[in-house]
């Protein structure tokens, strides 16, 4: 990487060329790329990810564009991944991008082989299978677990924030959560940290969303994983 030609350059400016290459090593697989998934997915293609599994079953809807990275009118219709791999490999030819439509569940999780991977990256919506990933990655000592709590009926993204699990107070998404994991009596393994927010605008519509928020919600994911392999 001593081109200074490389399309990683600024980046190894910032970063230094050991740290790049860790990130070039680095296995990453996003679960959901909505309007938090996709942008962290981005961001870590850019930032020198070699490796990046992409799981998301849905196809791109219109309502989809306010938020989404892969939303566009010209690609109504399409899956998220297919979208998302093609724009990645344009990005960064040399990368290894793998994209599986397909949805995590309990019954789905074992063909994942989450403990090949460096990073996990939760970022899906529905509130059991986020246990699910969740209780499936910490069961492991690694990967290293980052997931997103709640970014609808928020508007400020100067508020967002990086907090153990455990420890958020005042997102109902967590809430909702640890309340579920007590009633079925299952919990995480080891502890691991959550980008979240703890703003409130109960007035607002339950699943309205924008993009300065889940767009910064997703952002700081990726960052997490990009400090770690400049401070390794």
């Amino acid at each position: 990487m001593s081109d200074n030609t490389h399309i990683f350059s600024r980046t190894e400016m910032l970063m230094g060329a050991e740290a790049m290459e860790r990130l070039r090593r680095t296995r990453v697989v996003v679960f959901g790329l909505g309007g938090v998934g996709s942008w962290c997915a981005e961001a870590l293609v850019r930032s020198g990810v070699g490796h990046l599994t992409m799981v998301d079953p849905d196809y791109v809807d219109v309502t989809n564009i306010n938020r989404q990275l892969p939303a566009l009118s010209s690609t109504l219709g399409r899956p998220k991944v297919e979208v998302l791999r093609e724009r990645f490999l344009d990005i960064n030819p040399e990368a290894e991008i793998v994209a599986r439509q397909e949805r995590f569940t309990a019954d789905t999780a074992a063909s994942f082989e989450i403990e090949k991977f460096d990073y996990v990256i939760d970022a899906i919506d529905s509130i059991q299978d986020k246990i699910e990933l969740i209780l499936s990655t910490t069961h492991y000592p690694l990967p290293t677990l980052y997931s997103s709590m709640g970014a609808a009926r928020k508007m400020d993204p100067q508020q967002v924030r990086v907090t153990e699990f455990w420890k958020v107070d005042g997102c109902p998404l967590a809430a909702t959560l640890r309340k579920r994991m007590r009633k079925q009596k299952r919990f995480p393994e080891r502890k691991f940290k959550c980008v979240w927010s703890p703003e409130r605008n109960d007035d607002a519509e339950p699943k309205g969303t924008m993009m300065p928020v889940t767009a910064t919600f997703g952002l700081t994911l990726a960052s997490l994983i990009i400090k770690d392999a400049h401070h390794e």
